[in-house]
């Protein structure tokens, strides 16, 4: 069995920890454990995702990949209405979300509907009307199952739908690009900083 965090079930002990991180001056607690993708802090990919993305008041939103939650569960406290689902292969990650969807529950507006569900990539997503898709790639688990999650979310995305991917230069952010390009009828770079680019693909 693979033993990382892009296995539907990680063949690893645990090993729990509780971090917080501050966002929009808001401190979200999470707790995370061994076999999960940045166990010890919000890595500093989804950390830029996060702050760069900018969060419309209503939307209905996809966290692709979300691990333990945190894109997913701070974009959702922003939101003044709307949806926000949160899939993963790992099911660790799925419980972990769950629980910290509970722990965060108070950041988040009486108008927002959050879903937790394990779900290898698409495979059990029925939606195809996300407005947004936010991903922050699993590079280990190889660039053509990656380039297979950029064109299966171009078909879930409504018209006009953007899908935004955080990707490091060193792990193929060119490929990804040529790619994104290939696919969706126009690709923005929106930032980059410390080698991480921020991609913005519109339907």
């Amino acid at each position: 069995m693979v033993n990382h965090y892009y296995s539907e079930k990680p063949n690893v002990g645990h090993d729990e920890k509780i971090i917080k991180s501050i966002f929009h001056n808001r401190e979200f607690i999470f707790k995370t454990d061994a076999g999960v993708f940045s166990k010890n802090r919000v890595d500093f990919g989804s950390s830029l995702l996060i702050e760069t993305f900018p969060v419309p008041n209503e939307a209905k939103i996809l966290d692709l990949g979300c691990g333990y939650g945190p894109i997913g569960i701070i974009i959702s406290s922003q939101l003044s209405k709307g949806e926000v689902h949160l899939v993963d292969i790992n099911e660790r990650a799925i419980e972990l979300a769950k629980h910290n969807l509970i722990t965060n529950q108070h950041h988040i507006g009486n108008n927002i509907e959050v879903y937790v569900k394990q779900s290898d990539g698409f495979t059990k997503i029925e939606e195809r009307d996300f407005n947004y898709i936010l991903l922050n790639p699993p590079i280990r688990a190889g660039k053509k199952l990656i380039h297979e999650l950029f064109e299966q979310s171009y078909h879930h995305l409504s018209d006009k739908g953007e899908l935004w991917i955080v990707i490091q230069k060193k792990q193929g952010a060119p490929s990804a690009i040529k790619k994104l390009e290939a696919t969706f009828s126009q690709v923005d770079i929106v930032e980059k900083k410390k080698g991480y680019f921020i991609i913005k693909s519109t339907k």
